[in-house]
């Protein structure tokens, strides 16, 4: 038995087996409990089933932590996990917001690290296409099952000596619906249990509703300590040369190692929403795809449409667009993930996954996104922004926001202004703030069965070429579409820059299996039901001569969905081009917006799309090859024949 040498209001102070020992003092919990002999100092152990329980002790073994928190999502613990990190110097407080904080991460940990993510399957050819000899595959990272756990022993034996291993049972989607699925998280990092709790539903909510029969997907995760067992920054510990992230379907299991930033550490989120989520999704039939959802009401009828564009494309800013027109109103019900299946009625329904949005925040202002401005000023975990010395945050875009008075200190902690060099923030900062705070989130965002999918929109930044709107002809042309998406590079990876890259459905760094099948899987909706939704490609982005934007963007977008709606109740409005249905001269509301100029908008090019055409047949046939399916090589030189009648 523990010997208790001391008592205070909030924990109980005691010597265990010869050490020192600590234990939060929480009436609901029992006070003394073990895994694996290390203390459990938070939590109820009876909530873990036996299959979460033997997961668990595995890891232990492997990490050999300090001390268990077993998360129950309680505001208490969140804000003793806060206080914590507060100490530790990882986040400071944003006096300015209501419970908002700031987070400056190790300069070497930023961003997403797609060249350290892999997906392990037996064999390479589930994971990624067979590229054409002498071609370097794009398509995703492959690593076989004994690579892997080569991998992990070298990384994770002993990472989380001196530290607590927090266990985070999650829901990704409302707890108990149909369309939801339960992870359990491991992680050493409680900026990654507070993080966590904003993008997922954590704790006993989750705990309530499983038994030892519920599946769950197994994340582990650890900040890492480098080789020489320095870390440079204490307030951030990473481990950047070593970082790998690891997938495995068969086993649905995610494993990320060395980072502590956004995708790498928060694992609901790409590792287990798209990648551990496609190939589950490709299992049971249905489609974990990189969607906004959003609801949309035109004179008192509500549709609702999902839209992928790439990381840094504009999503949020859709997702939670201020209408310019009269008579509509956005809803929102994700930025950034949607899951999606086909009902009894061949309906498709989608749900959003997550609980927050984890926003980019340079360009976010009162004059893109009212919206997201309204949102994220409170309960928000800030990352790598500036900050101000009125306690608020600043980044590129809030020029017009802040007073002049204010002093910047920058997101690397270096006094900043306007004439600096240098951005204040990050280009890759973020927000990470509840959903339910969103002024506009939609009344049934958190409806179990989902909501009912009209139409999908595919989009990226396209400065020429790309009209602003076109329809697919159907849905083997619209499967085609999305295949044939590219963007220019965003900050959201580590490739950025003015290159055009192929995004293949926004989803090229999110692909849990190889893209072929994928597209297959896509083509396969065709035999569910009758009611597919229509699909359409957008480019908010196209440019002038002079390099200024030809589309105003932002609200002026409802334009546009009004032209798709017209299209949903199938207006004659659409005239037929070899790319697809662009809308009819006069179709596109103008009514207020002046100096659009149409013709440039929808200006198509022959030996621009020749030039398209081209390049995205080069990207199959060096990327995919073999994989790719007969439909989708019909629809390519279907199209190449008719772009030399244009």
């Amino acid at each position: 038995m523990p010997e208790i040498i001391q008592e205070d209001n909030d924990y109980t102070y005691a010597i265990e087996a010869g050490r020192y020992s600590k234990h939060l003092k929480l009436s609901n919990y029992p006070v003394f409990h073990h895994l694996r002999g290390i203390s459990v100092i938070h939590g109820d152990l009876n909530v873990l089933t036996e299959k979460v329980r033997a997961y668990v002790e595995d890891k232990i073994d492997l990490c050999q932590p300090d001390t268990i928190h077993i998360c129950d999502g309680t505001d208490r613990e969140n804000s003793n996990l806060l206080n914590l990190l507060q100490k530790q110097g990882t986040i400071v407080p944003l006096p300015k917001y209501q419970n908002c904080w700031l987070a400056r991460t190790n300069p070497a940990d930023t961003a997403r690290v797609e060249s350290k993510t892999f997906i392990c399957t037996e064999k390479k050819s589930d994971t990624i296409p067979t590229p054409e000899e002498g071609v370097k595959g794009s398509l995703g990272n492959w690593m076989s099952p004994e690579h892997m756990d080569k991998e992990v022993i070298a990384r994770f034996t002993g990472c989380m000596k001196k530290r607590t291993m927090y266990v985070i049972p999650f829901s990704m989607g409302p707890v108990g619906s149909p369309l939801s699925k339960i992870g359990i998280q491991l992680t050493d990092s409680a900026y990654v249990v507070a993080s966590m709790r904003i993008m997922t539903r954590i704790g006993q909510a989750v705990t309530n509703i499983m038994d030892d029969t519920t599946e769950f997907v197994k994340c582990l995760h650890s900040v890492g300590t480098p080789l020489n067992g320095v870390v440079e920054n204490p307030s951030w510990p990473c481990d950047p040369e070593r970082t790998l992230i690891l997938h495995k379907p068969q086993t649905n299991e995610i494993v990320s190692y060395g980072s502590g930033y956004g995708g790498n550490s928060l694992l609901g989120k790409k590792c287990f929403a798209l990648r551990i989520g496609s190939t589950i999704a490709k299992r049971e039939g249905w489609l974990a795809e990189h969607m906004l959802i959003l609801g949309i009401t035109k004179n008192g009828k509500k549709r609702y449409i999902a839209a992928a564009f790439p990381s840094a494309c504009g999503k949020t800013n859709l997702a939670m667009m201020t209408p310019t027109l009269p008579g509509y109103k956005v809803e929102c019900v994700g930025d950034d993930i949607a899951w999606m299946r086909f009902d009894e009625n061949g309906q498709l329904r989608a749900i959003n996954p997550e609980n927050g949005f984890f926003g980019v925040a340079p360009g976010t202002s009162n004059a893109s996104n009212p919206i997201a401005m309204k949102t994220i000023f409170k309960n928000t975990i800030f990352t790598n922004v500036a900050q101000t010395s009125d306690g608020g945050v600043y980044w590129e875009g809030m020029e017009n926001e802040i007073n002049d008075n204010v002093e910047i200190t920058d997101w690397l902690g270096k006094p900043w202004n306007k004439n600096s060099k240098t951005p204040a923030a990050h280009p890759n900062s973020r927000f990470c703030t509840p959903a339910k705070q969103c002024p506009i989130i939609d009344p049934l965002w958190e409806s179990p069965e989902g909501v009912p999918i009209s139409a999908i929109l595919f989009g990226g930044r396209r400065p020429v070429g790309v009209p602003l709107i076109h329809e697919a002809k159907n849905w083997r042309h619209a499967v085609f579409m999305g295949a044939s998406l590219r963007s220019e590079a965003t900050a959201a990876a580590e490739h950025k820059g003015k290159i055009i890259m192929h995004d293949p459905f926004a989803m090229r760094p999110f692909f849990g299996y190889n893209f072929g099948h994928y597209l297959q899987h896509w083509l396969n909706m065709e035999k569910r039901t009758t009611n597919l939704p229509k699909v359409f490609l957008v480019n908010w982005f196209r440019k002038g001569s002079d390099g200024k934007f030809l589309w105003p963007g932002f609200g002026e977008n409802c334009r546009v969905l009004d032209w798709i709606l017209k299209r949903l109740d199938n207006e004659d409005c659409a005239d037929n081009t070899p790319i697809g249905l662009i809308p009819k001269k006069d179709s596109l509301n103008l009514e207020g917006l002046n100096g659009i100029d149409m013709s440039e908008l929808f200006k198509l090019d022959a030996e621009f799309w020749e030039q398209e055409i081209n390049a995205i047949q080069k990207y199959f046939e060096e990327q995919v090859g073999k994989d790719l399916p007969p439909a989708i090589r019909e629809e390519c030189d279907k199209l190449k024949n008719e772009i030399k009648n244009m």
